[in-house]
């Protein structure tokens, strides 16, 4: 099924989509820099180690249904804002869970002298951005679907 969208819809969908399938590549990358060469790791002590190495499945979770959103929304399926509203939900848990973290821990008085806290700063604050418009995006269409008659 296809929704019905206007011609500024649709675009903003397609750029909706096209950020969010983005934003799965690039954890997947995040993951693999942080396993293979360590380059986006702020600090290599155990306490950072251990809490960071508990994200990837979560980061997985999130990374699926932002794919499946993006490819929803460009191509105005049904399943679109639905998976929408699941990624919008897990990549905000996600960004406030790691926000939280490095401000208990004094994390982002870093950043002066770390390109990868630099980097985490930039990720909290697009994850805050992405998953709000993510959200907002998907219920409206959601909600627009549902008025549409049968």
């Amino acid at each position: 099924m296809t929704l019905r969208r206007t011609g500024d819809m649709k675009l903003m969908d397609s750029i909706l989509g096209a950020l969010l399938l983005f934003a799965a590549a690039v954890t997947a990358l995040y993951w693999w820099s942080y396993y293979t060469g360590g380059d986006v790791r702020v600090v290599d002590a155990r306490w950072y180690t251990a809490f960071e190495s508990s994200f990837p499945v979560a980061d997985g979770w999130m990374a699926s249904c932002a794919a499946l959103a993006g490819i929803g929304l460009m191509f105005g399926r049904a399943f679109g804002p639905r998976f929408g509203l699941m990624a919008g939900a897990a990549i905000l848990y996600l960004a406030a869970m790691d926000i939280t973290f490095d401000v208990e821990n004094g994390m982002y008085a870093l950043a002066a002298a770390s390109g990868a806290m630099k980097f985490e700063i930039f990720v909290n604050a697009t994850c805050l951005i992405l998953g709000v418009w993510t959200l907002i995006a998907s219920w409206r269409r959601l909600d627009a679907h549902s008025r549409l008659p049968d």
